[in-house]
């Protein structure tokens, strides 16, 4: 069984989110959304050539407003609430929530009343049920 992931912030984290994602666990999570304030076409662009990084290796092309890697169709939306973001009807597992708006984890909720059925919060956070710290607690 697949793990439906939306991203919420495709900054350099959720870009590097992606990349792990379709790198080491492409059979196993599959980034189905990205929520974003820049266009499919910005957001493409900054995916295929990360200063830091270097270039994706991958195919990445835009068609129809959405992000297409390797294939996989990604659906770019531009929501500023995460409330009024489709992940129920988009069948989404998880959130990766990587704005480092929403680090109160009450305030990250929102994507639980939007229908994902978990949030990851990449930063520290606050009223949290949990942080992890790979190598430490993990």
């Amino acid at each position: 069984m697949t793990v439906r992931i939306g991203i919420n912030g495709f900054g350099r984290i959720g870009r590097q989110v992606l990349k792990a994602f379709n790198d080491k666990y492409s059979g196993t999570l599959q980034v189905v959304a990205i929520n974003d304030l820049f266009d499919a076409e910005t957001n493409a662009q900054l995916l295929k050539y990360d200063s830091n990084y270097g270039r994706f290796p991958g195919i990445v092309e835009v068609v129809d407003g959405n992000i297409v890697v390797n294939g996989n169709t990604v659906k770019v939306f531009a929501e500023r609430d995460p409330a009024n973001l489709p992940w129920g009807d988009l069948g989404v597992d998880i959130v990766v929530e990587s704005t480092g708006v929403f680090t109160d984890a009450t305030k990250a909720a929102a994507h639980r009343t939007a229908g994902a059925k978990k949030v990851i919060i990449s930063a520290p956070a606050k009223n949290e049920d949990i942080t992890i710290v790979l190598g430490v607690n993990d």
